[in-house]
């Protein structure tokens, strides 16, 4: 009888992957949707709503003025380790409970359910601010490249119809299942990371002239009335924050997911540190190539980075990568509406939304949550009418994506430091890292959450307030009015097969 080899005696097989069906019925769900999406396709919708080339570039004008290249690079390497510790804590709390509800799910379970309640209502302003701000923006670029192509002028008019089209071809996308979602998702990887390195790459190769290594990393710009220049950084920090948003994407398509428990928190964290590395790169290849600091500005195009490229690569190179840009944030858009869906999916299963009955229902066929797809780009359509009016509105809107959703990926890490060792973690987890990484992110989170409630512009006047801090106001309210209405009906169940649940489940499918 042969005997193993020492390595063999030692080594221990690999853990089995988690039943996430079973921990799904565990946490009080019955499966509903198609679980048809792996790793890869998890991390992909992450860094595809995270979007470098539609967050960048869609505020990089308003990066210009305030503060300039130096608070545009240092902010993003700044503001990008910080999210990273944000990244990592709601990943642990994520892998403990991997549902479609994801944020305020676990906020009702650590907290209770009025911490639920509102971590739900925040979270769910974010996501549909996310898709109006991300759609917005991809209907900015496209009139500018309408401009380069044929001479069309952009109008607030003409560019929210753009705008509208464009959530609805995202809708109807995502009404075809996850499935798709997920291989556009994974293209949407490949196409960002080959982007950045050509736009990277044709700016550093093909302009004569670039501004100096000083410029770039120290230049500071004030174009917005406030003398403080602490102020101003501060304000200034929006680009990148914004632009780091949405990666609790991952945490939605949990149960969608292939070993969610781990697979999800892994997409989370991933994403976060892709973006990272590439935003850095293209904000510094943009900077370095601009031409005419004050022209770039006042772009005709309406969109600086546009100008950006006109200057240094001519019009038939502004014209192509234009179109990367483009197809880039029309993949984030998707990707955005199928995070925000599968939220209103989840709360309307616990009751949370008016007409819940109605926007939980699936998909027989598709196994998608069609209302909640078409309540979602209605919602976000709405949250944009404001740009019609006010030439800053953009930015507001912007601005209420960052003040709904950061906060709710703080709400559910606190009540996780409160908990102590009465949590129990996942299978990913930080381990004794927890803690001081948990304590980073609440801090960061509620700095964050105050400076972006701040007026970005003086004088402050009707075009120029933050609207941000009204929004969060109103959708506060709303949901304090609502708890009283559906407080006996709204609730995460404590464990599924009863036979009321069961029945409810059933209706929600056609």
């Amino acid at each position: 009888m042969s005997r193993p080899a020492p390595t063999d005696a030692i080594r221990k097989p690999p853990p089995a992957p988690r039943d996430e069906e079973a921990r799904l019925r565990e946490l009080g769900y019955q499966p509903v949707l198609a679980r048809r999406m792996g790793g890869f396709g998890n991390f992909a919708i992450s860094f595809s709503v995270i979007s470098i080339l539609s967050g960048c570039m869609t505020l990089y004008g308003f990066g210009l003025g305030t503060g300039g290249p130096a608070v545009m690079l240092w902010g993003w390497a700044g503001v990008g380790l910080f999210v990273l510790c944000v990244g990592l804590a709601l990943a642990e709390v994520t892998s403990a409970y991997p549902t479609s509800g994801a944020l305020y799910y676990m906020a009702d379970r650590l907290g209770g359910r009025r911490w639920g309640w509102y971590t739900g209502w925040l979270n769910l302003l974010g996501l549909l601010g996310a898709i109006a701000g991300i759609d917005y923006g991809a209907a900015l670029f496209t009139g500018a490249f309408l401009n380069l192509q044929w001479g069309f002028t952009p109008t607030p008019e003409s560019t929210f119809l753009i705008f509208l089209a464009i959530l609805l071809v995202h809708a109807v996308l995502n009404l075809y299942g996850v499935r798709l979602v997920s291989v556009l998702n994974s293209v949407s990887v490949w196409w960002h990371l080959a982007g950045v390195a050509v736009i990277v790459g044709a700016l550093a190769v093909v302009p004569d002239h670039h501004q100096s290594a000083k410029f770039v990393f120290t230049e500071f710009v004030n174009d917005t009335g406030w003398s403080n220049p602490v102020y101003v950084a501060a304000v200034g920090l929006l680009l990148a924050q914004y632009t780091f948003s949405g990666y609790d994407a991952s945490a939605h398509l949990s149960e969608e997911t292939a070993n969610a428990s781990v697979a999800a928190a892994k997409g989370i964290v991933r994403s976060i540190w892709a973006s990272w590395i590439a935003g850095f790169a293209l904000l510094a290849g943009l900077t370095f190539a601009i031409q005419d600091y004050a022209g770039t500005q006042n772009s005709a195009t309406g969109v600086p980075p546009a100008q950006i490229l006109l200057d240094a690569l001519g019009e038939g190179g502004a014209k192509a990568l234009l179109l990367v840009v483009i197809v880039a944030q029309l993949f984030c858009g998707n990707a955005e509406v199928a995070a925000a869906s599968r939220m209103v999916f989840a709360f309307s299963r616990d009751n949370a939304l008016p007409g819940s009955s109605l926007w939980r229902r699936v998909s027989s066929r598709t196994h998608t949550p069609v209302p909640a797809v078409w309540l979602s780009v209605v919602v976000a359509a709405l949250l944009a009418l404001p740009s019609l009016y006010s030439a800053t509105a953009y930015g507001a809107v912007t601005a209420i994506n960052v003040i709904g959703i950061t906060p709710a990926y703080a709400i559910p890490i606190l009540l996780r430091l409160r908990a102590g060792r009465s949590f129990v973690p996942g299978p990913w987890n930080l381990g004794r890292w927890s803690r001081p990484i948990g304590w980073i992110a609440v801090i960061w989170v509620a700095v964050v959450t105050v400076l972006f409630c701040l007026p970005q512009r003086s004088p402050v006047t009707v075009d120029t307030m933050n609207y941000a801090v009204i929004a969060l106001a109103v959708v506060l309210i709303l949901a304090s009015v609502w708890w009283y209405v559906a407080r006996r009906s709204y609730g995460t169940p404590q464990a599924y097969g009863s036979a009321r649940e069961e029945a409810e489940i059933a209706e929600g499918i056609v």
